[in-house]
């Protein structure tokens, strides 16, 4: 049995780790879920949505020339159907203030925030490591620090 990119499979969770889950798909072949890929919103722990033994459905998104295959939960699941109403046009600034801070309020949105500052942290502090060990070479020399 060959597996394929774009493939939907049934699998059992053989293992759960800090960055993902290993998925038994039979026939000797096992695959991983990135965290990121489990659930459409953010899943700090990987325990509060899985656990060993149970069944899900994936879909095959990579499959190495090593024999590593990537799997997603997430892309299988149907998106939360959105309200295709057409808002209205506000009629002052009043009403456009409210809905703007309706959007700030709402749980989404807020999960969005946080991918976004993880990421600004993560992206920041690899800046920051950087310049370090790029400027820790030029500091002192002959004769130390002169002011």
């Amino acid at each position: 049995m060959s597996i394929e990119v774009g493939e939907k499979l049934k699998g059992k969770v053989s293992g759960i780790t800090n960055f993902g889950a290993f998925i038994d798909l039979g026939d000797k072949k096992t695959g991983l879920v990135h965290i990121s890929e489990i659930s459409n919103g953010f899943v700090k722990d990987i325990h509060d949505v899985l656990s060993v033994g149970d069944e899900v459905t994936v879909l095959v998104t990579s499959v190495g020339d090593d024999g590593k295959i990537g799997l997603s939960i997430r892309k299988t699941e149907d998106k939360p159907k959105e309200n295709k109403r057409e808002p209205k046009a506000p009629s002052n600034r009043s009403t456009q203030k409210k809905s703007q801070t309706h959007k700030q309020n709402t749980g989404s949105d807020k999960q969005d925030f946080d991918a976004l500052m993880n990421s600004f942290l993560k992206e920041s502090d690899d800046r920051l490591s950087s310049l370090r060990r790029n400027t820790e070479g030029k500091r002192g020399g002959r004769g130390g620090r002169r002011n």
